[in-house]
């Protein structure tokens, strides 16, 4: 019998398509084993088996009858809890929700199911989006399915759980500062932030819309491709949408990737822990098999791109919270309130400098640090996989500090802007992490196929404790 679990998304959409497995069968499978996983994770915010099952009954029901089919017809997925469905509310990971029920789906929702997708779940997440360890004081914390005393990442924690556990093959979520590539990398996943503004963000919960990207969690690196080519392109909803054309990332998987160029910053890297520096030095090594060329570059300096994504970031999520700080500040839980607050003592004068010099950094990374190459490739965490209470900093000055680490080697790409592949390392029976590969804008096609190419030699992993 197939192993449901393991098969990416792809595969699993050929399969109910040949009718080697009925999508009632599939789904039924992934609810069972989201059910197994939220047991072991925390993973579920609002299972919705009968919607779910009843929608793959009317999916066999369709391809038995012969009708046209999208390219997700039939296969059961789920997503982070901040984004509009019809006659639903999102929880955003927190106490204060909507008022009402959305009136239209999220354009990335609507996007999916016009493919044929069914959304089983929706998972959990960092309150508000808005933390990178998947702490969750108001619903309760995301725990790691390799290791449940460790962090799941955040704030796409609930997505990245469920993937590796094989639950579902992929999920959709968020990045403003790091929360697909730090989920990704510590539940030993992939996944793809693509360049800001290649999605949607229409009916996405906004955090901070300067910095905000829609993106994918997968097992597959093939199941990122197709689902970019699903959900990208403009959006009368959304003015931020790219009109540039969406190439068929799915027909470039397997576009050559010997001679390319793949940048290494000593300096950046080297600030990154030893056994993080030397799993980068392993991708590298895997990289150099595959016909990929390491080149030497340097960034910006990395401290002043984080200093300016903070003087966005910061004050833009403030600035979405402002009415509810001031009559439900109660109903924050302590870390999302703290650093909440240190966005209101930040100069509009400063903010604005930030967002002004944000062009000028990404022209100067552009001609400088891609000047010889075609990728760079960094670090996710700084540190080997962390526990959930070594970052269980609660309130008060020491959540700036901490977090900060956490995101020292994602939160910059969002200042510039770049698309960015997690890949995850081979953990030769150890915990998972993962490192990123940094492209040029819109340049997701060539990220892709180094992925394709890397996970023939790293094929995707179920999670399995590692500790009794």
């Amino acid at each position: 019998m197939t192993d449901l679990a393991a098969l990416s998304a792809r595969a699993l959409a050929r399969a109910i398509r040949d009718k080697k497995v009925s999508s009632l069968e599939a789904t039924q499978a992934a609810i069972d084993r989201l059910r197994a996983c939220h047991e072991v994770t925390h993973c579920i915010i609002a299972l919705e088996a009968d919607e779910a099952l009843a929608a793959a009954k009317s999916a066999d029901a369709a391809i038995a009858s012969g009708k046209a089919q999208g390219p997700l017809a039939g296969v059961p997925l789920a997503h982070k809890d901040m984004f509009d469905r019809k006659g639903k509310v999102p929880s955003w990971g927190a106490k204060i929700r909507p008022d009402k029920p959305a009136s239209e789906d999220a354009t990335a929702i609507a996007r999916y199911k016009s493919a044929g997708a069914l959304q089983i779940a929706a998972l959990h997440l960092t309150e508000f989006a808005y933390g990178p360890t998947g702490h969750n004081y108001v619903l309760g914390h995301a725990r790691n399915p390799w290791d449940p005393s460790r962090i799941t990442g955040g704030s796409s924690g609930g997505t990245a759980a469920s993937v590796a556990y094989g639950a579902i093959p992929a999920g959709l979520g968020s990045d403003t500062g790091g929360s697909l590539r730090l989920p990704a990398a510590c539940c030993g996943v992939t996944s793809i932030k693509p360049t800001w503004g290649r999605i949607s963000r229409a009916g996405a919960m906004p955090l901070a819309p300067q910095l905000d990207t829609v993106g994918f969690i997968a097992r597959h690196v093939e199941d990122l491709a197709l689902m970019l080519g699903i959900l990208a392109g403009p959006d009368p909803r959304d003015p931020s949408a790219s009109t540039l054309p969406v190439p068929d990332y799915v027909a470039r998987l397997d576009d050559p990737v010997q001679g390319i160029r793949v940048g290494f910053d000593q300096k950046v890297v080297g600030e990154a822990h030893a056994d993080v520096q030397a799993m980068v030095e392993q991708v590298l090594t895997i990289l150099g098999k595959l016909g990929l060329r390491r080149t030497a570059c340097a960034f910006p300096d990395w401290q002043t791109l984080d200093h300016l994504v903070q003087l966005v970031q910061l004050p833009d999520a403030a600035a979405a919270h402002g009415a509810y700080l001031r009559t439900r500040a109660n109903d924050y839980g302590p870390q999302v309130r703290s650093r909440l607050e240190v966005g209101h003592f930040i100069a509009a004068v400063d903010h604005l400098t930030a967002l002004r010099a944000r062009g000028t950094y990404l022209q100067r990374t552009l001609d400088e640090t891609f000047k010889d190459i075609d990728v760079a490739i960094l670090p996710i965490l700084a540190d080997p996989l962390p526990t959930i209470a070594e970052l269980d900093v609660g309130g008060g000055p020491k959540v700036q500090a901490a977090m900060g680490r956490v995101v020292k080697y994602t939160r910059p790409v969002n200042y510039l802007g770049l698309p960015t592949l997690t890949l995850p390392i081979p953990r030769n029976d150890g915990l998972p992490n993962g490192i990123q590969l940094v492209g040029r804008p819109f340049a997701e096609a060539q990220l892709f196929a180094i992925g394709q190419a890397y996970q023939r030699e790293v094929p995707p992993e179920i999670a399995r404790p590692l500790l009794s």
